[in-house]
């Protein structure tokens, strides 16, 4: 078929016996167009063309504004224009600048690129404008999957059917809190022309990143991601937009930023919650919310790790694809990707969980040096060190995913935050803390394996969504009594099934005679996707990290970064490259590691979680699931090494402010330029070109 001429190199195609083979998902688009010829092997079918019917434009893309800047318009254009292509990667389908200037000579500068997801062509293009005097003019990032409703609900009538132009209609009329009404993922921006007024808001959860800036004129900035913002000389500062929260500035008054989603598991801290699973309820939300996720006119798969998240996602989706609404191929199965160095866990799970589901599987193999080869890159596209094990292999396979003309994926995470599913969490000392853990690693999740999942898809312009994270799962999970959720390997329940860890997930789609899963991946222990690809990768980074930073340095790093100072070799050149991309020699480097999550973590814990075990206190932590010894099943040969320099660290560490406040970096105001130029200069070539009046080492 047409498609394995687009392979990457060592990627294998897995076709279970029970689907012959098809052909590639630009094949399928092409034969909507035209009728398709005879194939000339018989087993290949002919695709017959969909009905046309009026479909939403969805875009996802990367969105760049900047408001009330002042100074020569001609040069800002060409400055923003600079800055907005390192988002070329977000929307490589199309691109689009609205240029405004004010009674003041303030300019107003509203940039799209654009992924084109559903019914691609210009009504989906932005900025978009409630009517022809663009007295509303907003961008906007994302998916409503409510936007039909909302269209009936509110009587709101336009001839553009992108879902985002409902968000332009609602502000007008209600006003900024009209954000409560979407249901999705998004980020935008609003500029109401005629009052003279600003709105940002981004989703409860910011699976869509998004940044703000304050210039040094008083312009005010959002973008898609930081790289647009860390070096341009008229930024005074930037920040994380933090999720679930609308941003408003009326005039030259100070602006206001006001939660907008607050459940009260988010809003009280002390709230332990206290209703009691109901497994019927679990199960047919989420098989809603994948449902609503299948939304789209492109060719779209599922990421199949082979672990339990990943797998009920593409076996709902393979029940429900037919019964979606607006979706792609809905006669046609579904693609499924896995990656991993040969022999990995996950290939081996996959595998089988594509056979008994009837996927096309695409299986993706890569080695410890291909990996490392992307490091540099990765952490460009990441905007942070942390997440860097897992990311790496799913940047390599979004590549690949790309070449065979996918543009959207459905992926498994969440569940691990909302039902406990890290392997630490057999450690949690009571349910209330069960809980406490619960909320600080869902509401934390932007900087994490949310910002993982969506920067190292749009790396290669595909669009990821997470099913378990929209907010009816989110909702109904951390409303749940966490006595439903603790792990006890020895107790077991009526139909002898172990309380593992997420067991209320498991029980709720353990249905026997209507089985979404082969037993034995229902019920398989947790294996974190970094470990899952390979023990081979995992190590193999920590082995490159004890040849690229010497011992000597090593023992310095305390001067070398003073703010948390790196406890293992392996942070401490992920860290490296990190500054060499965003803090070394930039005036705003401190506003960089504002933005990135530091302390202890034990198989992907919170600091706060480490005093779990004393032993996790004693040592400098690690990512790894092998971590917790007497729980992963090889963990007896991993080894997490003591801690024995905390107390020379903290001398060095003053001034420093916890969980996620500003605070102070090295290599920032009154550093000598000879020595913000040292560091890892070997990468410094892999940074974007500069746009106009930008700093470059």
């Amino acid at each position: 078929v047409a498609s394995t001429a687009r392979r990457v190199r060592r990627a294998r195609v897995v076709r279970p016996r029970a689907h012959p083979s098809r052909a590639s998902p630009r094949v399928l688009a092409a034969s909507r167009a035209r009728p398709p010829a005879r194939a000339p092997d018989s087993r290949v079918p002919a695709f017959r063309a969909l009905p046309r019917v009026e479909r939403a434009r969805t875009i996802m893309c990367g969105i760049f504004s900047v408001l009330r800047l002042t100074g020569d318009a001609r040069k800002n254009r060409q400055r923003v224009y600079q800055l907005a292509k390192r988002l070329r990667h977000r929307g490589p389908d199309s691109y689009g600048m609205e240029v405004r200037l004010d009674d003041a000579g303030r300019q107003t500068f509203m940039v799209h690129k654009r992924l084109s997801i559903v019914a691609p062509g210009k009504s989906g293009d932005q900025p978009l404008f409630t009517d022809a005097t663009k007295r509303t003019a907003f961008i906007a990032n994302g998916e409503i999957y409510n936007h039909a409703e909302l269209r009936e609900k509110y009587g709101i009538v336009s001839e553009n059917k992108s879902d985002c132009q409902v968000i332009g209609h609602l502000y007008e009329q209600h006003g900024p809190s009209f954000v409560s009404e979407l249901d999705g993922m998004f980020a935008f921006v609003i500029e109401d022309r005629e009052n003279d007024v600003i709105v940002a808001a981004r989703d409860h959860m910011g699976k869509i990143p998004m940044y703000m800036a304050n210039g040094k004129d008083g312009s005010v900035w959002f973008s898609s991601e930081m790289k647009t913002l860390h070096d341009d000389p008229g930024v005074a500062n930037y920040e994380i937009f933090p999720p679930g929260h609308v941003y408003v500035k009326k005039g030259d008054a100070p602006a206001t930023i006001e939660r907008w989603y607050n459940p009260q598991w988010i809003t009280d801290e002390n709230y332990v919650p206290t209703k009691e699973a109901n497994l019927e309820e679990l199960r047919e939300c989420v098989v809603d919310a994948v449902t609503k996720r299948l939304m789209a006119d492109v060719p779209y798969a599922v990421l199949l790790s082979g672990g339990l998240d990943s797998s009920l996602i593409t076996s709902i989706a393979v029940r429900q694809r037919k019964l979606a609404k607006n979706t792609y191929g809905a006669d046609e199965p579904v693609h499924s990707f896995s990656i991993g160095i040969k022999g990995a866990p996950d290939l081996v799970a996959a595998r089988k969980v594509a056979e008994q589901l009837g996927t096309i599987h695409h299986e993706v193999h890569f080695t410890p040096e291909e990996a490392l080869d992307a490091l540099p890159d990765v952490i460009w596209h990441l905007e942070t060190f942390e997440q860097v094990r897992a990311s790496v292999p799913m940047y390599l396979l979004s590549r690949h995913i790309k070449s065979l003309g996918f543009k959207m994926v459905l992926s498994g995470e969440g569940a691990d935050e909302l039902f406990g599913g890290y392997l630490y969490f057999h450690k949690a000392p009571n349910p209330a803390e069960f809980h406490a853990e619960c909320r600080r690693k869902t509401m934390r999740l932007h900087q994490w394996d949310v910002l993982r999942a969506n920067k190292s898809t749009m790396s290669w312009g595909i669009e990821v969504r997470t099913p378990l994270l929209s907010q009816q799962v989110i909702d109904l999970a951390m409303n749940m009594r966490p006595e439903d959720k603790m792990i006890d390997v020895n107790k077991k329940d009526a139909d002898g099934r172990p309380y593992l860890e997420k067991y209320i997930l498991r029980k709720a789609f353990d249905t026997p005679g209507d089985s979404y899963l082969p037993q034995e991946v229902l019920w398989r222990q947790k294996e974190q996707f970094s470990d899952g690809v390979g023990y081979d990768w995992v190590d193999g980074l920590a082995a490159h990290a004890e040849l690229e930073v010497s011992d000597e340095d090593f023992a310095r790093r305390a001067q070398r970064f003073p703010l948390h100072p790196p406890t293992t070799k392996e942070y401490y050149l992920l860290r490296s490259i990190f500054e060499e991309h965003f803090v070394t020699g930039f005036e705003n480097g401190d506003c960089a590691y504002a933005t990135c999550p530091f302390g202890k973590s034990i198989a992907c814990s919170t600091p706060e979680a480490v005093c779990w075990d004393p032993e996790w206190e004693k040592s400098v932590g690690d990512i790894s699931g092998r971590a917790v010894k007497n729980v992963h099943v090889a963990a007896d040969k991993f080894d997490v090494k003591k801690d024995g320099t905390a107390a020379t660290i903290s001398a060095t560490m003053t001034g420093v402010r916890e969980r996620g406040v500003r605070v102070k970096a090295r290599a920032v105001r009154g550093v000598p330029q000879q020595q913000a130029r040292r560091g890892h200069v070997r990468f410094s070539g892999l940074r974007a070109s500069p746009a106009s009046k930008v700093l470059l080492l």
